[in-house]
């Protein structure tokens, strides 16, 4: 078995009792299942809306936001979601610079599942960045990996899920990505998305390099700009437990919902909720 898919494994190993040392998280609710994009959006310093900027993980795309997009554009907010390529995370995390750097006034990041790690760095010294929302995310303080923290809890079961495959390397050579297998797509990552709608994500579905999930954090910007996290509870990738922990870390304001690693897709109004909670706080 390949290190990254047996540590990803290695959740379900792990004591019950680790789960008992988590909380809930600070401010912690339930979300509203009707929850939609509001009107008392936030704006920045002189009255401009800040830049909505989604980043998506691994086994996404882009297209993952849709529902979160309109709701956002509705409410009046600049939005970009780049694609993120998924091959290291000092590399992802320089890429997603770019694109910022690209972008005038304020900003709201947003990441799911692996982009949380990548915009916990990409956001590091950047004062146009307001929040960080974390969405069924990784948050890891520095040297942690995602492979590390998925294993961290037990309820993880994407390691019995993942198949591994080579891809050639720009300097020569060959790298190793993970993908799910088709025929466990639907109920590992995405088990409220309507049957259709999985299967199409399933074979749309983008690989992520295992040196993408073994690389540990540099220095992580929730340290020192507010947070915000949704916590899936019945996400099989990366377990409620460990998202709950993270968050409590971060200091996030915490909303959970009960829906699966594709919460974007499956509950986009509690998602949209949450980010303009957190669009609101940078008035």
């Amino acid at each position: 078995m390949h290190p990254t898919r047996r540590a990803l494994t290695l959740g379900l190993a792990l004591p019950a009792t680790l789960a008992a040392l988590v909380g809930a998280g600070p401010a912690s609710r339930p979300a509203d299942a009707h929850a939609d994009a509001d009107s008392g959006v936030g704006a920045g310093r002189h009255g401009q809306k800040p830049t909505i900027v989604l980043v998506h993980g691994a086994f996404a795309d882009a297209s993952s936001w849709r529902g979160t997009i309109r709701r956002l554009q509705h409410a009046g907010h600049p939005v970009l979601a780049p694609a993120n390529p998924l091959r290291g995370l000092a590399e992802d995390t320089a890429y997603l610079r770019s694109v910022l750097a690209g972008v005038d006034g304020p900003v709201v990041l947003v990441g799911h599942s692996y982009g949380g790690a990548v915009i916990s760095g990409a956001a590091v010294a950047d004062r146009r960045v307001k929040a960080l929302v974390y969405i069924a995310a990784f948050t890891p303080a520095e040297g942690e990996s995602a492979a590390e923290l998925a294993a961290r809890f037990p309820g993880s079961t994407l390691g019995d899920t993942v198949r591994p495959q080579a891809y050639p390397l720009p300097g020569g050579g060959t790298g190793t990505e993970l993908v799910i297998e088709q025929r466990a797509f639907h109920r590992q990552f995405a088990a409220d998305v309507p049957t259709a709608d999985a299967a199409v994500m399933a074979v749309s579905q983008r690989p992520v390099a295992t040196a993408a999930l073994e690389e540990g954090a540099g220095e992580t910007a929730w340290r020192t700009i507010p947070s915000w996290a949704l916590i899936a509870t019945a996400d099989k990738n990366i377990p409620p437990a460990a998202q709950r922990w993270m968050a409590r870390r971060a200091g996030s304001h915490v909303t959970e919902v009960d829906a699966s690693h594709a919460v974007a897709v499956s509950r986009p109004a509690v998602v949209t909720h949450v980010i303009l909670a957190a669009a609101r706080a940078t008035r």
